[in-house]
């Protein structure tokens, strides 16, 4: 058994005014609680809140006191994320990784901003892996990453065991998000660590899920401290031999006959998305999506037999003008 004790904490996100203090709090109570516990997980945002307008530098008085708790605690701290804005203007959802040592190992940016809500926000390109020693490898992936699979699958080919996954969801698609966190734990047969906020920072339901996909514990909307020790030789051994002894799908996918054609985007094969709209916010009265040609059709040309010959028929236009 290599057993390991994440806490995550589901705390009230006030939109206005810093939540730093309020978090070192929490991980000061935690602490004194639940002393064995040795990483922490707070939610997407939770220190600054929601609002691009309250992005920080980089480099701020705010990482250095978090990586001083993290220190003091001798725990791995994921503070959840803040927007970062660069010198180049682009503002990142970004979060940080900090180790027993107080030193930031790792930096993430949102690969997946929720567009077109979150428009401003610039996309990060690099994947977060990173080893705890004599324990296993970690990866951390932030809210909408996780709705595009192939953010996990990118982790788990690189021998991601554990899914660390701060979230910010108030809104009325979170049974989804927690249908999608069972899922990814049972496809990429790894722990997912999924931690919302309150208030501005979500409507809770927090989850811990392992690799055969139960609910080891979920948060209700209320703050919630849930320290869960997790067993990373059962994700081993789950991907050596699957799922109760039945499916094994890291290794299927290692030995797959196929390639995906679509992740090519020259391909062609992908025709089909670019007859939607625009990403962009629905209006009232939208009509959206009602008024198009059956893709089928879309897509390719119609032959007809005449009695002088075939004909083809060119692609049918969709109506993408009406959004």
């Amino acid at each position: 058994m290599t057993p390991f004790a994440i806490a995550g904490v589901q705390m009230y996100v006030n939109p206005l005014h810093s939540n730093v203090d309020g978090m070192i709090q929490r991980l000061d109570v935690l602490m004194l609680r639940f002393p064995w516990t040795q990483m922490v997980l707070f939610s997407e945002l939770a220190p600054f809140g929601p609002l691009d307008k309250f992005a920080q530098e980089p480099q701020n008085e705010t990482l250095d006191r978090f990586c001083e708790a993290a220190r003091k605690h001798k725990v791995w701290l994921i503070p959840g994320s803040m927007f970062i804005r660069h010198a180049d203007g682009r503002i990142l959802n970004t979060s940080f990784v900090i180790d027993p040592d107080g030193n930031i190992v790792k930096r993430y940016a949102k690969m997946f901003p929720f567009r077109p809500y979150e428009a401003g926000i610039a996309a990060g390109t690099e994947f977060c892996v990173f080893d705890v020693p004599d324990v296993g490898r970690f990866g951390l992936s932030i809210c909408y990453d996780m709705w595009f699979p192939e953010t996990t699958r990118q982790l788990t080919a690189q021998g991601v065991e554990v899914l660390l996954h701060p979230v910010l969801t108030g809104t009325t698609d979170r049974d989804a998000e927690l249908a999608i966190a069972r899922a990814t734990a049972a496809q990429f047969q790894c722990y997912v660590i999924d931690v919302n906020g309150l208030g501005s920072g979500g409507i809770g339901r927090s989850c811990v899920v392992d690799p055969t996909s139960m609910v080891l514990h979920q948060s209700q909307g209320q703050e919630d401290m849930f320290p869960i020790e997790i067993d990373l030789d059962m994700v081993r051994r789950q991907r050596e031999t699957g799922m109760k002894g039945l499916g094994q799908v890291l290794k299927s996918f290692r030995d797959r006959d196929v390639d995906f054609s679509v992740y090519d985007r020259t391909s062609g094969v992908d025709s089909f998305l670019n007859t939607l709209g625009p990403l962009a916010i629905p209006h009232q009265g939208t009509r959206a999506g009602l008024m198009v040609d059956v893709p089928g059709e879309a897509e390719m040309e119609i032959e007809y037999k005449t009695p002088t010959g075939t004909v083809a028929v060119p692609p049918i236009v969709p109506h993408t003008d009406v959004i």
